[in-house]
Order: structure tokens, then sequence, then C-alpha cells
């Protein structure tokens, strides 16, 4: 393992600020939103936030340093068997005895008394991966049908088919987007990607046949109104926080969805919640500083001391990005509900420590960018 050289220049602290902001913002959002529901199973007010420290920030900022200290190019050299251990884990959590299960989804791995989601980390290692391949092979081979394209998509069906079986089509959905933006910079062939846009519409279809709750959740999307005590009832309570915030919020800690009325307050839905006390305006901010991280990003990406560096940072912005628009696309009713996070704001010990840990990496390729 290389650790970069102490001589090279300073990291991109405004990048670093924004990141920090976010966090913390988060993590008082948190300890408002899960609140009520955090007394209602555990017994104490701060459950969440707790564990949110102690199993998602913790590791989270360890994650962060060491990875800002480790050489980009080791995780290069390492790619092929970070996959190898992803998929690994993705089929582990079919075995009974270590996968820990959480209503109908099996997208959990018990070990030693700890549960962490693998898909979470797959998003991470299934990127380093793709960057790798992609520089190997470079542009004209990428851009090549049978050495490019058939053998991107393989690589999407292997972690596609594994992640509908738990089933995870939100985690899924990310991948695939980011994975898309990937190889599109990494450079794809337009009518490549048209196909692959095609093949995706009619999995959709295939995967709404297959279960007959996903067109509810579509028909609920469309028209929202249609049962507001029953599939609907979701959408319908979130735009009712939302709706209710006005333009300032009711203030802070000072939610009325959050008292066991709006479902997933510490996960999916606490965009509602954030907009309900805080407002449009917060809620702008909050969006904002998604933004500016993008930007931070993206002239890291721009300055990338070569390719494989280029294609990580623009996958690990782009994650960040499109899961947070997914997130507070669907509860804005813009987007279907897939139970997607709000990165570093929802409750989420392996997404947060994760997507920390991929921050690191950026950063570690900000202290190496060309002048």
């Amino acid at each position: 393992m290389k650790v970069i050289n102490k001589t090279l220049h300073k990291p991109d602290y405004k990048f670093i600020a924004a990141l920090i902001l976010i966090i913390v913002f988060g993590l008082i959002m948190l300890s408002s939103a899960s609140v009520s529901l955090s007394f209602d199973k555990f017994g104490e007010s701060y459950f969440y936030v707790k564990h949110q420290l102690l199993y998602g920030l913790l590791p989270g900022i360890i994650l962060l340093i060491v990875f800002s200290f480790i050489d980009y190019r080791f995780w290069r050299k390492i790619a092929f068997w970070l996959l190898v251990i992803s998929i690994a884990s993705l089929v582990l959590v079919f075995i009974p005895g270590v996968r820990a299960e959480y209503g109908t989804a099996k997208s959990w791995l018990n070990i030693l008394g700890i549960s962490f989601q693998p898909a979470e980390l797959v998003k991470l290692t299934f990127l380093i991966y793709l960057a790798t391949w992609l520089e190997s092979r470079g542009k004209e081979r990428t851009n090549d049908f049978k050495e490019g394209f058939i053998p991107f998509i393989s690589l999407i069906i292997i972690i596609a088919v594994l992640l509908i079986l738990q089933p995870d089509i939100g985690t899924m959905s990310i991948i695939i987007l980011v994975s898309l933006v990937v190889y599109f910079v990494g450079g794809a062939n337009l009518l490549h990607m048209s196909l692959f846009a095609l093949g995706g519409m009619a999995s959709i279809f295939l995967l709404i046949k297959m279960a007959p709750y996903r067109a509810a959740r579509l028909m609920t999307f469309l028209h929202p109104e249609l049962d507001p005590q029953g599939i609907g009832y979701h959408i319908n309570q979130a735009f009712l926080a939302i709706g209710s915030g006005g333009f300032w919020g009711r203030g802070f800690g000072m939610s009325r969805q959050k008292f066991q009325y709006l479902p997933e307050v510490a996960g999916d839905s606490i965009f509602a919640i954030i907009a309900e006390e805080l407002g449009f305006f917060f809620g702008f901010i909050l969006v904002f500083a998604y933004l500016y991280l993008m930007y931070r990003g993206f002239k890291i990406a721009q300055k990338a001391p070569d390719n494989f560096a280029k294609l990580l940072v623009v996958g690990v912005i782009s994650w960040i990005l499109i899961q947070s628009f997914v997130n507070i696309g669907a509860m804005v009713g813009l987007l279907p509900l897939t139970g997607v996070p709000l990165p570093f704001i929802s409750y989420g010990g392996t997404a947060m420590a994760v997507l920390m840990g991929a921050c690191g990496i950026v950063i570690n390729i900000s202290r190496q960018i060309r002048e």
C-alpha cells in the first residue's frame, strides 16, 4: 500500500468544507427527525443518532482520513479482487446464518453481531473496477461493440440480477445510472448507450410484471390521490410535510409528521422532515450544498492526473448527485418512491461510512491534480 508523497500540494479544502457542512447538517436533522421513532422503538430519543455516530460517522472518518493518504493508484492494482469480494458478499446475503433480514429484503449481512449492507460497498468497489477496466481499454476499444459494450453490459447484468433477487431495486438503479455516466465519460458509443436504454426500459417492464407492487408504486407516482390511505399514504404524507413547511418551516424540532405519521422519517423520507421544519429556504440551501460539492468534484476530475483518476472522481460525484436527486425527486413527486437514502443525511451506517471512504479517495486525487 503506497502512501502519497507529503510534499504534494494541499487537498481541495472547499470540497472538504462542503462535505463537512452536509454531514453535520445531516446529523442535526437526524436527531430531530428520528426522535419519536427512536423513543417508540428503543425507549430513548436519540438511539438513531448515537448509532449513526458509532457505526456510520466514526468508521467513515477513519476511512476518509486513511483513504485520503493512500495513493489512489493502489485501488487500480486491487480492483479485480475488490470486485470478486463484492460479488461474493452479494451472494452471501442469500445464505441463512450470515444474512440479516429486515422485512422482505435480504440486503444485510450479520457478522459478529454487526449488520451491514454489502450493496453499499458494491457501489464503490464496482466503480473502482469499472474505472480501471475503462482506462485499460482506452476510448477506441470502449467504443467497440464486442470489446466495450458486451463486457460492460455483462458486468452490469451480473450485479443487477444479484440485487434484484434481494430485492434492492433502488441500489441497483443507482449503480446502473452511475455506471452509465462513467461509461459515457470513458468513451462509450452513443448508439450502444441507446441500446442499453431500450433494454433497461424492457427490463423495468418485466420487473413490474414479476411483482405487481411495483406497478402499484408507479401508479401512485402518477396519481398519488387514488389511494391516500393505502399505497399512496407515504407520498401523500410527504407532500403534507413539505407543503406545511412553507418558505421558512415550522421551526427546528416542530415537525408533526415525524410523530408516526410519515413512514421512514429517519431514512428515505428525511428530506420531507427537513422541508417541514426548516422550509423551502433551507431545503434549497441543502440542494445548493450538493451542487457545490458536485462543482468542486468535477473541478478535481477536470485536472485529474490520469484517466483512471478522472473516471473515479466522476463516478463518486455522480453517485452522490444522482442518489440525492432520486431521493429528493421522490419526496416532491417528480420520481417514484424507490427507498434510496439521502447521502450523508439519512440513517444508515454502511452507506455513510462507504461514501465517506469514497470521498477520501477524491481528496487524495485532489492532492495530485495537474496545475
